[in-house]
């Protein structure tokens, strides 16, 4: 039996006219159609609405977060360093994908180059792999500094945060290079609309008409991998922090210890927690609606950026120190 092709099973997802348009048999499109939300179309203008909210707060806290670091000598530490470096990968990774997704909602602008959609699946990837390496430097970090607090600064020197920097860049760009470049051979025949607001990467290759388990269990590898690792790197991390706080000899010290803490693990768990259920949402969700997936994937891409500022804003003192001294100083 014959299979009905793709584009005639999202046929009835589609307006008439780009049904219409788009039921012939592709060979490597030029272009891809993102969809949007299927099934919320009615409600893209009013979606757009949080969406932008979301990504203009994430835009401007993480901008401050940079401006503040870079202009104060004391904050010129490892600890500051990595902060910049997430913050940097926010900026990225939210941008990688909203203002596409805004255009979508807009101005109806569905189309993507096949080498756009590559490229936006690789960078979507890939700053995810580094920010997962990013919070484990972290958590080192905070190790060194709570457990070894006297050898912080010769253990932590600046060409060792230099290295460890290039080390999470490199580790996130080669292990997910593979992702986009086999995609990049195969033939497209059946359909070239992505029932998506990004190029995602399952949604990508399911389009292919070939074999593409060894890309699937890659990918699946990949992220198990990375995630189990750095999530036991990071466990180990703060099971030793937990131990030398609760050792020291006085409830302020504890408290103290904790509290220059307490920003980074809420941002491995926001980050983490995200990524787990989005990750079980998409392998086994089989039976939740399409736009619960799409809503949940722009959520795991858009909330992070947007709540690490806040977090590191309000918990940090030395950052809501020097935030509170600009606005007095620009309102004297």
């Amino acid at each position: 039996m014959q299979e009905t092709p793709f584009c005639l099973r999202v046929g009835h997802l589609l307006p008439d006219s780009m049904s219409d348009s788009n039921t012939t048999v592709f060979t490597n499109p030029s272009t891809f159609i993102l969809l949007g939300i299927p099934g919320l179309e009615v409600a893209h203008v009013w979606i757009s609405i949080p969406f932008c909210a979301i990504y203009a707060v994430a835009v401007m806290g993480n901008f401050t977060i940079l401006f503040i670091v870079m202009t104060e000598p004391s904050l010129h530490e490892p600890m500051y360093y990595f902060l910049c470096m997430l913050t940097v990968t926010d900026l990225l990774l939210s941008t990688a994908t909203v203002p596409k997704t805004l255009s979508i909602f807009w101005f109806n602008s569905r189309e993507i180059s096949f080498s756009a959609c590559l490229t936006q699946m690789y960078f979507i990837q890939c700053i995810s792999v580094m920010e997962s390496g990013i919070l484990v430097a972290m958590a080192l970090d905070r190790y060194v500094a709570i457990c070894h607090p006297l050898r912080h600064s010769t253990i932590l020197t600046n060409p060792v945060v230099a290295k460890i920097s290039l080390a999470v860049v490199l580790r996130g760009s080669i292990l997910v290079m593979p992702i986009p470049t086999l995609a990049s051979q195969w033939p497209y025949c059946r359909t070239n609309i992505i029932p998506h607001t990004f190029c995602e990467g399952m949604a990508v290759v399911k389009l292919a008409c070939a074999d593409i388990r060894v890309n699937s269990y890659y990918a699946l590898s990949v992220a198990f991998l990375v995630t189990g690792v750095d999530v036991f790197f990071i466990a180990v991390s703060y099971i030793q922090i937990l131990r030398a706080i609760f050792s020291l000899p006085t409830k302020d010290s504890q408290l103290k210890a904790f509290r220059t803490s307490g920003s980074h693990i809420c941002v491995f768990l926001v980050f983490y927690f995200s990524a787990l259920f989005s990750t079980f949402m998409h392998r086994f969700g089989q039976n939740v609606p399409l736009h619960f997936h799409i809503l949940m994937a722009n959520l795991y891409l858009l909330v992070p950026p947007m709540l690490n500022p806040i977090i590191y804003g309000v918990r940090t003192k030395q950052i809501r120190d020097r935030l509170f001294w600009l606005f007095t100083h620009k309102g004297a």
